[in-house]
């Protein structure tokens, strides 16, 4: 996901892919542990998206005041 395409988002778009994303990274770790995780290079992946997605909550909430 691109930062541009993020910056478009609204704040509840933004939560919503949050929570999305948080549930896929939290299954990625559990299929790890079990030893079923084939594509190592998503949680890296997941892990970005989440952290890219945050970056434009905080400003969307930096402009906002």
């Amino acid at each position: 996901m691109k930062i541009s395409e993020i910056r478009q988002k609204t704040g509840t778009e933004l939560q919503d892919e949050l929570v999305t994303l948080r549930r896929e990274q939290m299954n990625l770790r559990f299929r790890q542990v079990a030893g079923q995780l084939t594509n190592t290079g998503r949680m890296r992946i997941v892990k970005r998206d989440i952290a890219k997605i945050k970056t434009a909550m905080t400003e969307h909430r930096l402009k906002g005041k």
